[in-house]
């Protein structure tokens, strides 16, 4: 019970995209962690063009967090509207729609349940996540909205 009191280890947007691109080679946590470390990673071949080096920087300079990260999960030190959109792309391999509105500012996407408890766990102060008027899409997905909490 004690680690559900613990805060999260908190990573920057980036760093968070660059460890999220990673995971999809399914390396277990110590493997991703070692591999990293070592700057043992693969070119980045997607429209982010990662460069690793910043992240290897990060696991050797601060183990600690970066471990945590890895295994326990993290939240993001500030998000901005298009940082989140490119989580939702690397992270969770969906296309979100964004909007852009002055003081309206909005991510719309369809998420299953544990999807959705996954992004709000990792989202910065400031930043609230919904649902969304609309049905489930194909998948049985609900729609949800990110969107700054505004006082």
């Amino acid at each position: 019970m004690a680690d559900k009191l613990k805060p999260k280890t908190k990573l920057s947007q980036w760093d968070a995209l660059m460890l999220e691109s990673l995971k999809v080679y399914g390396w277990p946590g110590s493997e991703l962690i070692s591999r990293v470390q070592a700057g043992n990673l693969p070119t980045d071949e997607s429209k982010f063009q990662f460069q690793y080096a910043a992240l290897t920087e990060l696991a050797n300079g601060d183990a600690e967090t970066f471990s945590q990260a890895v295994m326990n999960g993290y939240q993001i030190k500030y998000n901005t509207i298009r940082g989140i959109h490119s989580w939702i792309l690397v992270a969770l391999k969906q296309e979100a729609e964004l909007i852009l509105e002055p003081e309206k500012e909005v991510v719309i996407v369809h998420l299953s349940e544990a999807d959705a408890q996954r992004l709000a766990s990792v989202l910065s102060f400031g930043w609230g996540l919904s649902p969304h008027e609309g049905a489930q899409d194909g998948d049985g997905r609900a729609p949800y909205r990110v969107a700054p909490i505004r006082a």
